[in-house]
């Protein structure tokens, strides 16, 4: 089954200086070299801050924008994995290893299976 591991964590957690962030990154290579390597990752991609984030609903027909997430939250989602996982167990176990874990959350989510999709 496919999960989506969903990071969040507070944009004033973890690496905040270039000297942090070149101590951080290969963690990250690492976790992500792990999933290739076990034939477990489908992709995933880091976001840009949320100040960079628009939000768009319709509203009786209209578009509305708002600059920023919608709802104010301490932890954004700051990037995320799909990975194949045999359970829930497994995907938890992956989760665990998600470097900003010990800083942030990892939210598991199953990914819907669409027959012909």
């Amino acid at each position: 089954m496919k999960y989506a591991l969903l990071l969040y964590s507070s944009e004033a957690a973890g690496p905040q200086t270039e000297e942090e962030m070149a101590e951080e990154m290969p963690k990250w290579f690492g976790f992500t070299e792990e999933l290739n390597q076990a034939g477990k990752n489908h992709g995933g991609e880091a976001l840009l801050p949320v100040a960079t984030a628009t939000t768009v609903q319709v509203r009786d027909g209209s578009r509305i924008t708002t600059d920023g997430p919608f709802a104010e939250t301490k932890e954004v989602l700051g990037g995320f994995y799909i990975i194949e996982a045999s359970d829930l167990d497994e995907a938890m176990a992956w989760a665990e290893k998600v470097p900003s874990a010990p800083y942030g959350s990892v939210e598991i989510r199953p990914i819907m299976e669409i027959p012909g999709a």
